[in-house]
């Protein structure tokens, strides 16, 4: 008997610094509304560190897949990129700027690691452990959520100045 069914998430984007906050916030938006909210933390981490990587390191392009999935008692986040080369730890010295993601996603997590897809890239995952709760008897499984996030063009970000915005308080 299956108690808690698979549930699963898609994002795909550009692993530009603003598209990592947005996933961060779809993934804590997906995790809450799974009613997860104690993974929002480590998983909001783990998927930052795992961008900022493909951000920084990968080749040829910087786009890249995160699949979160809910799988029993188990939620894994996944970050899929088109960079053959496996992911190094590093032993960052305490001065360090950079170098301690993947530590970080081993200290968080349950297990982590790396599947490699020869040309078509890798995936690096990491799994934290989660008790959700059964859906109610009333809902049907949702479908698959899969979001695609595109780069706005040039002039049309220009146009959009950000504006301080100041609140009187009396």
């Amino acid at each position: 008997m299956i108690n808690h069914p698979s549930r699963h998430c898609t994002v795909k984007l550009q692993a530009a610094p603003a598209r990592i906050g947005q996933v961060r916030r779809i993934v804590s938006a997906q995790l809450r509304y799974w009613q997860l909210d104690p993974l929002i933390g480590p998983a909001a981490l783990g998927v930052t560190e795992l961008l900022t990587n493909v951000h920084q390191h990968a080749q040829p392009d910087k786009t890249c897949t995160v699949e979160i999935e809910l799988l029993f008692d188990r939620l894994t986040v996944s970050v899929h990129d088109h960079d053959p080369r496996p992911p190094t730890v590093c032993a960052a010295e305490p001065l360090d700027t950079g170098g301690r993601g993947l530590a970080l996603i081993a200290a968080v997590s349950d297990d982590w690691g790396v599947r490699q897809e020869g040309e078509k890239g890798k995936t690096v995952w990491f799994a934290l452990p989660a008790s959700a709760p059964p859906p109610a008897a009333d809902t049907a499984l949702e479908p698959a959520t899969v979001v695609a996030l595109t780069q706005r063009p040039e002039r049309e970000r220009s146009k959009r100045g950000r504006k301080a915005r100041t609140a009187a308080v009396g």
